[in-house]
């Protein structure tokens, strides 16, 4: 069973947050949109002394502001790399965000940087290993860890735990948080022939900090995660659930490719208020419970686009 939070159950929900993207810099300064929270991508502001920086100073001066690394590189087989980890907190130290995120996964090795968020064997050893890691990176940065579940597109033979479990026995150990990206739930399911409700049944919902949407690409046998498009009905379908389970997290955007106006960005995180609070609570629009929408031949099957239609007439009224 799960320890009782310490920290993480300190942290506040945000309500529906956009990521601080540069080319949205311009619009946020001169309208000030009616936006909860901004997720900043650490790694494009914790180097710049010029106009990012500038920018995440003032931002941080009216929104909440939250620091989603990606170079953590937690899994890796390298030394924390304590240089990054020093100018990540000279950063936290400035813009007081409301916590720092990363991935569950490695990035690179002897010293290089893959630039790619890599899996991790789910093995009693792994877990040794990134215990050791969360437990030195909480002590550096003087606050909890928040972890996010990465897309997957194979699983490790050596596997002996599955990612819920591994996320609840590290959570126990550490006492970290979690990000839970619903998309990256989906993907990853989809493309292991999983359930993603079996998924959510084992996941350690008191841990869940913070919530990640995203669009994917349908390559037919296999979904890719490349947050280029808008969030796909099915996604949209899985956090109705997920947001009734982790008691309404605080919720973000992801739009890190062909990345459209401020606008368009915005008005995709607000058709999530059609899938809060029991709106959508069954997936196909049934009466029936979510939970009990079960796929037979198909693992992703009972996730149908229906409830799109009236999330669309929902925004028009």
């Amino acid at each position: 069973m799960t320890k009782p939070p310490t920290e993480i159950a300190k942290l506040p929900r945000l309500g529906l947050g956009l990521g601080l993207r540069n080319t949205h810099f311009d619009h946020i300064l001169t309208t000030w949109p009616e936006v909860d929270w901004f997720e900043a991508i650490s790694e494009n502001f914790m180097d710049s002394g010029g106009r990012p920086r500038q920018v995440i100073r003032k931002v941080a001066e009216r929104y909440p502001v939250v620091l989603h690394g990606v170079s953590l590189s937690i899994g890796s087989s390298d030394p924390l790399n304590m240089d990054y980890l020093q100018r990540l907190k000279h950063l936290a130290q400035e813009v007081q965000p409301q916590w720092i995120s990363d991935h569950l996964c490695w990035t690179g090795v002897m010293g290089l940087n893959s630039h790619d968020l890599l899996p991790v064997p789910l093995t009693e050893a792994t877990l040794d290993h990134i215990a050791a890691r969360v437990h030195r990176v909480q002590e550096v940065l003087g606050r909890p860890l928040i972890l996010e579940n990465p897309s997957t597109y194979l699983n490790f033979r050596e596997n002996t735990l599955s990612e819920p479990e591994f996320l609840r026995a590290l959570c126990d150990r550490t006492d970290c948080g979690l990000l839970l990206d619903v998309n990256n739930v989906f993907v990853s399911c989809f493309n292991a022939e999983s359930d993603p409700v079996d998924y959510f049944d084992s996941f350690p919902w008191a841990r869940v900090v913070q919530m990640h949407l995203a669009g994917h690409t349908d390559c037919g046998s296999h979904l890719i995660d490349t947050h280029d498009q808008p969030v796909r009905p099915e996604v949209w379908a899985l956090f109705a659930l997920a947001w009734q389970r982790s008691n309404g997290a605080s919720t973000l955007l992801e739009w890190d490719g062909n990345i459209p106006t401020f606008e368009v960005c915005h008005g995709e995180l607000l058709k999530a208020k059609a899938y809060m609070n029991g709106g959508f609570s069954s997936l196909t629009g049934a009466p029936a419970p979510v939970a009990e929408t079960r796929a037979v031949s198909n693992p992703v099957s009972f996730l149908v686009p229906d409830v799109m239609a009236g999330a669309v007439e929902l925004e028009k009224g």
